[in-house]
């Protein structure tokens, strides 16, 4: 067992985040990695992940093999999926505290936090999926 606090985690601003060979631009998000576990530390098995989205901040159109759930613990936020073939934004939906949001595996997905002056912070929990026959 670890016990450990979020303030004694360190921040990392997250710049960009690869979306069909180009690298899209983040603004003002920042994250703190809270647990993992698998090999890989950049896409571990699991992970739990903590967010911070400024005033105005946006996580671009993107997608990944892992699934994720993120539970919104401050602020507002637009999240959106986007059609697979032409990346166009299908649906919007606003969250706010203790909503929740489920992504599938490869589904394309954005964020905005519209507001001018607030924060918003949620956890991120992800899990890698496999094919059966890898399991």
């Amino acid at each position: 067992m670890e016990i450990q606090s979020l303030k004694d985690k360190p921040e990392k601003k997250v710049k960009t985040f690869p979306y069909k060979g180009k690298n899209m631009t983040v603004k003002d998000v920042w994250i703190k990695w809270l647990s993992q576990a698998g090999p890989d530390s950049d896409s571990p098995d699991y992970g739990l992940r903590y967010f911070r989205i400024g005033p105005k901040g946006e996580i671009p159109i993107h997608k990944h093999f892992y699934v994720q759930t993120m539970f919104i613990l401050k602020g507002v936020s637009a999240v959106y999926r986007h059609d697979e073939e032409t990346d166009q934004k299908v649906e919007e939906r606003l969250v706010g505290p203790h909503d929740f949001i489920f992504i599938p595996s490869m589904e394309p997905h954005s964020m905005i936090n519209p507001s001018e002056n607030e924060d918003t912070e949620f956890l991120c929990c992800i899990a890698n999926v496999y094919e059966e026959e890898h399991v």
